[in-house]
């Protein structure tokens, strides 16, 4: 049985394809980041327009990628959430469009499960259940993974996402888009101690985050810094005050669960000075941690895939007509009309 899946819901289009029997088949993916970066942002409409002109042919070539046809695809699944709606509704539209045409399932999946089982794609997957981390520019959660569709939310932010922090930090240092890597780059040069900033949220029980009050505290150091190593000073307070926060939580967040593994997926995910602090702590605690790759960190089809493979394997009935909506709460996975 094998699923092509279509990932779409923000700045890259993306196109994959998995089955049971041998994995992950074949994935591609193109990304809008030089279309997006004179702006210093994501363009919706430029995003949508983009995401047509690159998912036919993005289909096509993973198929010829994998060596297979349209004929051999037992279901055709797309994120059709959350994201920004009119970006969604082009993956979600080829995807309909395909499975009208081949008499296939039609399965809309939601793009945090998506993030959440991304682990399961590499050759050491983590057994449930877990906790997941995700941190990415729209989303920070806290989830207990009991299985398949079973989750539970444990903490969120409420306000900023962490990937959003970083790159409206990396902003206010005058550093190219996507800030994010830009600042983390800048940080490894930065000296330790210059300054401190709080970590936010740590000094109370509770598994919730907020990072908008990091930028605030950037933003008031910003007059004193005169030069390059003053903005690596800043830069690495700043990563060192979001890293020890989430490993902060995610220390709890175990606790709290009696779980003994954890799973960080998400854009932020490959921040390399994260994945060291929780590295350490994982092995001082013997606490099991697990990373997608790099490449399956940031928004990808390869993970959607193996979602919508899961979902087919289910047995549902499939879905009928273009299903695809900005919010879309991870406890309530199953869209509206479904059945």
């Amino acid at each position: 049985m094998t699923v092509l899946a279509i990932e779409s819901s923000c700045d890259e289009t993306a196109v994959a394809l998995y089955d049971g029997a041998a994995g992950l088949r074949a994935h591609r993916l193109h990304s809008q980041i030089a279309l997006h970066a004179e702006y210093g942002g994501v363009v919706p409409e430029l995003a949508s327009r983009d995401h047509v002109a690159r998912a036919v042919p993005l289909v096509r070539e993973t198929l010829a990628d994998a060596g297979l046809g349209v004929a051999d695809l037992s279901g055709i699944a797309y994120t059709a959430g959350p994201g920004l709606v009119g970006a969604l509704m082009v993956g979600g539209a080829v995807a309909a469009g395909m499975a009208m045409a081949l008499d296939r399932p039609l399965i809309p999946l939601h793009h945090m499960e998506g993030h959440l089982l991304a682990a399961m794609l590499e050759a050491d997957p983590p057994a449930f259940p877990f906790v997941a981390l995700l941190v990415s520019g729209g989303h920070t959660l806290l989830v207990a993974v009991e299985g398949i569709g079973r989750y539970r939310l444990l903490g969120e932010s409420l306000d900023d996402a962490v990937g959003e922090a970083f790159d409206k930090t990396a902003k206010m240092l005058d550093l190219p888009y996507p800030g994010g890597p830009h600042l983390a780059r800048l940080a490894e040069s930065g000296r330790p101690d210059v300054y401190r900033f709080p970590r936010p949220m740590t000094d109370r029980p509770g598994l919730d985050f907020s990072f908008s009050g990091l930028k605030t505290a950037v933003r008031s150091r910003l007059p004193a810094v005169a030069d390059a190593q003053a903005r690596a000073d800043l830069a690495h307070a700043f990563q060192e005050a979001v890293t020890e926060t989430l490993a902060i939580k995610c220390a709890r967040a175990l606790e709290a669960t009696g779980f003994r593994r954890l799973v960080v997926a998400g854009g932020v995910g490959a921040n390399q000075r994260l994945r060291d602090r929780l590295r350490s702590w994982s092995e001082a605690e013997g606490v099991g941690l697990y990373f997608p790759r790099q490449a399956f960190c940031t928004d990808n089809a390869a993970m959607m895939a193996y979602v919508g493979w899961q979902r087919r394997a289910e047995g549902r009935p499939a879905h009928e007509g273009l299903f695809a909506t900005p919010r879309w709460p991870l406890t309530d996975l199953r869209p509206p009309c479904a059945t």
